[in-house]
């Protein structure tokens, strides 16, 4: 309630109560009856009372629309042309999987939702269709429209197809058909699409410091993108070397390594932070233990945000690794960035770039 509601609300029951002071007895022939004198009656509080329930009811009904709701990722277009994850709450329906294929088309149900920067992929019109066998292949049947797009932006749409689908846990592969026939490539530039889809296949490619891919495997990490205020953070399979057997290891040379000169990303690592043991892996969790220098400019043992994510996102792409315990030259007495002490492995997410780092 607005102050000046309160005052008008305090100088109503100021004038009644003067009013009823000069009227406590009435006059019947020659005697004077006592009336009961008025119950005290608080108005401001009664009218506090009555927005705490409207609160109270618009809480429910928050509570309520997001119970219909669900959160989904959908990988979009930024404005670098880097394919990225953004979390938005899409009705709760069961098709949740074709919904979010739906979401990603141009001038669909998502553009009024888009974040800022951001474009869909798919081409406007475009009409799908969804089948997911009990093998976990999900085959995706696109409309003739599926083909107006540009060949610039092909790669861009089978990794955003295959990252959306493949978010789902009854999803382990993705095949692509138009107009009921299967496409062995691409319509426009003719990408392979044989083998169907997985994300091993890799998302916004790096191989620009790589001469020769043929004895090299993908290895996907997590940059920092977007602007100051608004960061977010960027997928990008790098190429390693097989002779780099260790991929939790080989994560961490990549993260401190940063992305390429070419790519508008950051890194929050140091080039002198080092693992001091090899990495252990045990019932999900793997154990690093780094040299002080994890802890950047932090003069108490704290961890950056972005480097605590960063690390967390891009070692769970790994099979097998749920979590991650951090130590410093042995020590897992860490603090985050906001002071709180880690006591538990650190795990992935739910979803990732919600809004909320």
């Amino acid at each position: 309630m607005s102050k000046a509601a309160k005052r008008t609300i305090a100088s109503t029951v100021l004038a009644t109560t003067v009013l009823l002071s000069g009227c406590g007895i009435f006059e019947s022939g020659d005697k004077t009856a006592k009336i009961d004198p008025p119950k005290e009656v608080s108005y401001e509080s009664d009218a506090q009372e009555l927005e705490g329930s409207e609160n109270s009811a618009k809480t429910e009904a928050k509570k309520d629309e997001a119970a219909q709701n669900v959160k989904t990722e959908l990988y979009l277009i930024d404005k670098e042309g880097y394919v990225v994850p953004q979390t938005i709450e899409l009705p709760n329906s069961q098709g949740v999987a074709k919904q979010a294929l739906e979401y990603l088309v141009v001038n669909g149900p998502v553009s009024n939702v888009l974040p800022n920067g951001f474009r869909a992929v798919l081409p406007a019109d475009t009409q799908i269709d969804l089948n997911i066998d009990k093998d976990g292949v999900a085959v995706v049947d696109f409309s003739p429209e599926f083909k107006n797009y540009k060949k610039e932006d092909e790669l861009k749409i089978v990794q955003a197809i295959t990252w959306t689908l493949t978010q789902f846990d009854s999803v382990k592969k993705v095949k692509l058909q138009m107009n009921g026939r299967e496409l062995k490539e691409m319509p426009v530039n003719g990408t392979p699409l044989q083998e169907g889809l997985t994300r091993a296949h890799g998302i916004n490619l790096d191989t620009t410091e790589v001469a020769d891919i043929t004895n090299t495997r993908p290895l996907t990490v997590y940059y920092v993108g977007g602007d100051e205020g608004s960061h977010y953070y960027v997928p990008v399979t790098k190429r390693v070397s097989e002779t780099k057997q260790d991929n939790v290891a080989a994560v961490i040379d990549e993260l401190i390594k940063g992305p390429s000169y070419s790519y508008n990303l950051l890194s929050d690592f140091m080039p002198d932070v080092k693992l001091l043991d090899s990495p252990k892996l045990s019932e999900g969790k793997v154990t690093l233990n780094f040299n002080k220098s994890i802890l950047g400019s932090f003069k108490e043992k704290k961890v950056s945000k972005t480097m605590l994510d960063a690390l967390v996102l891009s070692l769970t792409e790994q099979d097998g690794i749920k979590s991650v315990e951090l130590q410093v030259n042995g020590s897992a007495k860490l603090m985050n960035a906001e002071g709180k002490p880690i006591t538990e492995p650190v795990i992935r997410p739910e979803k990732v770039n919600t809004g909320s780092f």
